[in-house]
């Protein structure tokens, strides 16, 4: 199924977040950090620029990573539900900068948090409605525990990043050549 390019931009984004905690470290330390973070991920609306708007905003990524880890498509239903309900969630279409009509699901006005957790959910609601569960995937990169989403027609990502799929490939190539 192609997704739609908001769908599309809010799973990249939601990806995105949670791969921000890795077990070698977290990337969300500081408000550079998500200014950075948001640069790469644009969410229209106000910020409060303050540390606490970055802690509201790693623990949204804990509660949309579990997106991940569910088995059932019921399981990430709740999940949705339960992220629409958290962030006071009205989908409204909107027109601005270069963008024609596209769907906002959260007042600008809302905490950032709310935002991100807001379009997390939608996207996540697009997968739940296509039934297409499994383009939620974790990085095949030994060692790594990013996770990334799926959206290539024949279903063939594999890596979280290129940074990953060369350091698979690099492995693979020297293990051959070595066994030659």
């Amino acid at each position: 199924m192609d997704f739609t390019h908001d769908t599309q931009e809010m799973l990249q984004m939601t990806a995105s977040l949670v791969n921000t905690a890795q077990d070698d470290g977290e990337e969300l330390r500081t408000v550079a950090d998500l200014d950075a973070f948001l640069a790469a991920h644009p969410i229209s609306g106000s910020r409060a620029g303050t540390a606490d708007e970055v802690g509201a905003v790693r623990a949204m990524r804990t509660t949309v990573a579990a997106a991940w880890d569910v088995e059932h498509r019921d399981d990430l239903v709740a999940l949705v539900n339960d992220l629409f309900a958290r962030t006071d969630a009205r989908p409204y279409l909107s027109r601005h900068d270069e963008w024609d009509w596209h769907l906002h699901v959260a007042d600008g006005g809302q905490p950032l948090a709310d935002r991100i957790g807001a379009e997390a959910a939608m996207g996540l609601a697009d997968l739940v409605r296509a039934d297409d569960l499994d383009r939620l995937r974790r990085c095949e990169a030994q060692g790594c525990g990013g996770v990334l989403v799926d959206l290539s027609r024949n279903r063939s990502r594999r890596f979280c990043s290129t940074t990953c799929a060369n350091r698979t490939h690099v492995a693979a190539f020297r293990s051959r050549r070595a066994s030659s």
